[in-house]
């Protein structure tokens, strides 16, 4: 009986081994080593619905994915990456190799990151005002602006009162960015 349970025992290792090898067979057709080199330019994957500082919009799948490029500072560990990020961000500088996709254009065009605040939460700022309606609300005529806000899509624009506004932003020039 001793010598049918260690048959059975071995047996049991050997399709452990084969359904092992068979996995990884599958799982190396699609894995892709990426490798980058000190100097190159990456772009950074973000994910708005699982970095909940970055859920700015209410059609998260529509923002988005990448930003950058970024400059690779240097290989940390074997798949890990430090990016040179601009002065003010509030994530971490070390990413793993499956979040950066290489950058293959000559031109670099610069897609800044959001801003967060001392808590680490995402601080929408205002890009640009794309319609002015004027609105009664009791006695008073108020005045909309349809706002986009950076990082966004022009659809994901909101209606925000004027005067509330200007004392959110009072540095933002609310005239210039007239439609």
């Amino acid at each position: 009986m001793a010598t049918l349970h260690l048959c059975q025992i071995l047996q049991y290792k050997e399709n452990l081994t084969k359904a092992q090898e068979r996995m990884k067979k599958y799982v190396d057709l699609k894995r892709a080593n990426k490798e980058f080199n000190c100097g190159d330019f990456v772009y950074l994957k973000i994910q708005p619905y699982k970095q909940l500082s970055l859920a700015n919009s209410a059609f998260h799948e529509l923002a988005a994915r990448y930003y950058g490029p970024f400059k690779v500072l240097e290989r940390v560990g074997k798949v890990a990456y430090k990016l040179e990020l601009p002065a003010g961000t509030r994530i971490h500088d070390v990413f793993h190799g499956s979040l950066l996709k290489a950058h293959h254009c000559p031109h670099i065009a610069s897609q800044e990151l959001p801003l967060y605040s001392e808590e680490g939460e995402f601080v929408p700022q205002p890009l640009v005002v794309l319609d002015r309606r004027m609105k009664k609300k009791g006695n008073k005529d108020v005045t909309e602006v349809l706002i986009q806000w950076q990082h966004t899509n022009p659809e994901d624009a909101v209606r925000k009162e004027l005067h509330s506004m200007q004392h959110q932003f009072p540095d933002f020039d609310w005239r210039a960015n007239r439609p």
